[in-house]
């Protein structure tokens, strides 16, 4: 595998590459991110991964600063994951002006669940993919379902800018506990490390509750519960909802009649570190 820093040295890399398939990541890299790696080096082309840490989809209180940096240990990762190329720009690199042009996907999918606690993270997170999307020129581009609004959002934005890149998305990988892998669980100390798999619990647990649900306000009745349910346990969640998949608002009667495709998903803070996880159903 080959680290490249600079724009100019990937193209040259991938000159006349058309099955290029690629994997953006923040690093800190964890089996989540190698099990997407993986499924690209299926695809039939060169694999290439990015490794940046990306400071438009930070609010001011989060945290970029202390973001883990560990570009060594992830080039190792990625060599043995089947990554052909690693590009890992620094900052003035992919942003050498400021970034005054920006996508602004539609708020009523963007501005939604994690939009909504985090306003703007969206915007920062399409136009550093539109941009990396630009840089790579990849045929394929894998994204996880653990992320799921992110997937939804950006395979809906190459959708309608027909961008010739397909967004293919890679399941959830979780502990044997059933925790969703994060670069986040990291900041867990060892008691919210054992509580933290009952995100995933109460997931399942609303899941089941809404296939019983027969209406809207029988389903709303279930997520009060379930995120009543996590604040006892100490957690303080953001959101702990149902949403039909692609275009997650809210399902109504006919849609639970009818056993629509549906997601349950969840935000919450166990301590200081906020968990994002979702079940579809």
């Amino acid at each position: 595998m080959k680290t490249i820093h600079t724009i100019a040295e990937l193209r040259a890399a991938l000159a006349g590459q058309t099955r290029t398939a690629f994997v953006p990541t923040m690093g800190n890299l964890h089996d989540g991110h190698l099990t997407l790696v993986r499924q690209a080096a299926t695809l039939g082309g060169p694999v290439v991964a990015s490794v940046f840490v990306n400071r438009l989809q930070f609010l001011p209180h989060e945290d970029f600063d202390r973001y883990p940096r560990t570009l060594a240990r992830d080039a190792e990762l990625l060599a043995g994951a089947g990554c052909d190329l690693l590009f890992a720009p620094a900052e003035d690199e992919l942003y050498p002006e400021p970034q005054v042009y920006r996508v602004a996907p539609p708020a009523a999918l963007a501005d939604i669940l994690e939009g909504e606690f985090r306003p703007g993270f969206f915007g920062g997170v399409c136009t550093v993919v539109m941009k990396l999307f630009g840089v790579v020129q990849p045929a394929v581009a894998v994204f996880g379902r653990k992320d799921y609004q992110q997937w939804r959002v950006i395979d809906a934005m190459a959708r309608q800018f027909a961008l010739p890149t397909q967004v293919v998305a890679g399941e959830t990988v979780r502990a044997a506990d059933g925790l969703a892998l994060s670069s986040r669980n990291g900041y867990l100390s060892e008691a919210e490390r054992r509580e933290a798999p009952a995100l995933a619990a109460a997931l399942r647990s609303l899941a089941e509750a809404t296939r019983r649900a027969a209406d809207p306000a029988a389903l709303a009745a279930a997520e009060a519960a379930a995120a009543a349910a996590l604040r006892e346990r100490g957690w303080a969640p953001d959101y702990l909802t149902v949403r039909r998949r692609e275009t997650l608002l809210a399902p109504d009667a006919a849609a639970l009649a009818a056993g629509a495709p549906l997601v349950a998903l969840a935000a919450a803070r166990l301590g200081a570190t906020r968990l994002i996880d979702n079940l579809e159903f």
